[in-house]
């Protein structure tokens, strides 16, 4: 009872320090990052959540590749999710669109073999774009 009652002091003022902030974990192969309480960075995949279905959000990752002149795309979709594998600059590009709920998708975006946050953020930005777009 001690061990969780002096665990649990250390815990909570270390979560208070880090909410609101950029942060990361490392646990052995495995980093998870942190940008305003929202997991983002996760094993070299940076993941946004969209406020639109799933068919609109996939529809604008396929436009976001057409216009990045991304080569060997590899599209496979399934009922709840589905990914996009392509060339850009001789770049390898990971797309994984995941159903959440009825008006929300998942999109977790992986540029090179081992991520690239820059590039996928640029990704990121173009998806949204594509998607306040009608």
């Amino acid at each position: 009872m001690k061990r969780m009652l002096l665990g649990a002091m250390f815990l909570i003022p270390a979560l208070l320090l880090i909410a609101g902030c950029d942060t990361s974990l490392t646990v052995g192969a495995k980093t998870i990052g942190i940008r305003s309480g929202e997991f983002i960075y996760m094993d070299g995949y940076l993941r946004a959540t969209y406020l639109f279905p799933f068919d609109k959000a996939w529809t604008a990752c396929d436009k976001t590749l057409a216009g990045m002149k991304a080569t060997d795309v590899e599209r496979i979709r399934k009922i709840a999710q589905g990914s996009f594998t392509a060339m850009i600059q001789d770049d390898k590009v990971r797309i994984s669109v995941d159903y959440v709920e009825k008006e929300i998708t998942a999109v977790s975006i992986m540029v090179g073999t081992s991520g690239n946050n820059l590039a996928s953020q640029l990704l990121h930005d173009r998806i949204a774009n594509a998607l306040k777009t009608p």
